[in-house]
Order: structure tokens, then sequence, then C-alpha cells
């Protein structure tokens, strides 16, 4: 069924605060990738902690993938544009992410998962977002769910903007995940050249852009592949209003900060420091997942 679209009316668009160079690095059992949002930008874009791109078609950059790693406070979000990986836990869960597929894994209380490429050659691409789960969910049931491509709600503008609605609601379409306190947006947009895409948002939601193919103009301001957008959050604004300069691909992602302490040993993100040796006990012990 062909999805019924609503208008988004922005009448004051956001303004550009900065543009974000990522920054290569290496995860996992030594995959390359490109840490677009990383640690010292995470009090700004609350809810978000992470935003890695990883793009390879050298197996040599992927194929250990990432062996098993333990998670506790928050949520994982992967969505993958090209390849194949099998993720499987200590809950119990398994899936295998394809072409145009998302992973949606809620750590909560803690599990120990894994991330393998099945495939030897071809192209490797997606995104990992980290998201922030409140204080009083940090210690909640884990939860994961698999999306293939055809079940990730999408539809396009009169534009021709084709939009795939991860999580979130856009033009009057429901993503695929909804959560309430951090209230997450998270957009895959392909905008043809010459385009034009305006979304709605509340002017208190730490909003950003991430352009990885082609390039956009936002604010007037020009913006090249691999570059992020951090969105400012004027309070008389409504929405991000975004055109293609040419034919592109980017992420548009946004969400209601918790406004909480953020504690943050590598896997692990709570609330206190004293949350934190908690965590690495119950993980020393076997206790977490």
């Amino acid at each position: 069924m062909t999805p019924r679209l609503q208008h988004e009316s922005v009448l004051h668009p956001r303004s550009v605060e900065c543009l974000v160079v990522g920054r290569p690095t290496s995860d996992g059992a030594g995959v390359k990738l490109t840490r677009v949002l990383s640690q010292n930008l995470q009090r700004r874009l609350d809810p978000f902690l992470m935003l890695d791109a990883f793009g390879s078609d050298n197996p040599d950059d992927y194929i250990a993938g990432f062996p098993d790693h333990p998670h506790r406070g928050f949520e994982t979000v992967t969505y993958m544009i090209a390849g194949r990986m099998l993720h499987r836990d200590s809950g119990g869960h398994e899936g295998l992410l394809e072409n145009g597929g998302v992973q949606w894994m809620t750590a909560g209380r803690g599990l120990i998962h894994s991330e393998i490429p099945q495939q030897q050659d071809g192209v490797m691409e997606g995104f990992q977002l980290w998201l922030n789960l409140p204080g009083k969910d940090k210690l909640c049931a884990p939860w994961y769910r698999d999306f293939a491509a055809a079940e990730l709600p999408s539809f396009t503008t009169e534009a021709g903007v084709a939009v795939t609605v991860i999580a979130g609601h856009s033009h009057g379409v429901a993503g695929a995940v909804q959560r309430e306190t951090t209230v997450p947006l998270y957009l895959d947009l392909s905008l043809p050249a010459g385009s034009r895409f305006a979304q709605a948002l509340p002017a208190d939601h730490n909003a950003f852009l991430y352009v990885y193919r082609g390039a956009l103009q936002v604010d007037g301001r020009s913006v090249p592949m691999q570059r992020m957008v951090i969105m400012a959050n004027d309070v008389d604004r409504d929405g991000v209003v975004i055109e293609a300069t040419v034919d592109t691909r980017a992420l548009l992602i946004a969400g209601r900060p918790l406004a909480e302490p953020i504690a943050q040993y590598g896997p692990f993100v709570m609330n206190t420091e004293q949350e934190i040796y908690q965590a690495l006990a119950d993980y020393r012990e076997g206790r977490l997942g």
C-alpha cells in the first residue's frame, strides 16, 4: 500500500552550526571505518553517542568483522547499504543483515554479541549509530529486531526524493521503530539533482545530516560528500530544508536530548562511574548477557 503523505511545512529552516569531518579509525578485529560522531560530540548531539561509517571493496578492510564483545546501557542501530553481516548474541538472537536492511539492538542491562561478514569479496558499506538510553531504562531487558529492506517504511515525494524511514515519523509515514523518550528520527534520503526536501522538527531536538553520496546545499552552505552537518538549535526554527546540487544520498538524524550525565567506558554507557565499575564487574564475572 502506498503511504498517504502529509506535507511537511517548514517556514523557518534551521541554520548550519558547523561541518564535521569524520576520523579514520578501526574497531572490532581491525575493521576500517570513519568515526563521524565521536565522543567529544556526545553532549552536543545528545541522545546520540556515536556514528560510524564503513565502506570498502577490499576484504582486508572488513573480513575479520566484530567478534564477541559486550554492550550495556544504550541501543545500536546498524544500517547496511551493501554487503552481508551475521549477528549472534547471548540473548539467543541471530540474524543476517543484508543490502538495505537494519538491525536494531537494545543492549539494556547487557548483551554479548558478534557481527561477522558473510562475504569473501565485494563491497561492504553501512553505518552504525549508538542511541543512548535514559537512566531509568539502562538496565531494561535486551531487545533485538532485524528489518529487511522491504520491511522498512518508505515513500517518494513529489520532487522525486526517495525516503526510507528507519525511525520516527516523516510526511505522515511512521518508521520501523519508535522510542517514546528519545523520539529518534532516522531517515535515509535519496535526492535527485535539483530536488528539495523539508522535514519538520521540534526546535529542542538535536539534529544532524551526513552526506555519503553527492553534495547538498543547507541554509546556503555547500556540504560535500563525507561531511556531517550539525544543525543549529535556534528556538524560532521549525525544521530542516535541504537541496541536492547533484544526485545525493544522505542520512538525516534527530532526537530529543536526555540531558543526563554520560559515563562511558568503551562498550558501556551509563550515568555514573560507579555504574561503569558495576558493568565491568558483571562482565568479568559472567553476569553480563
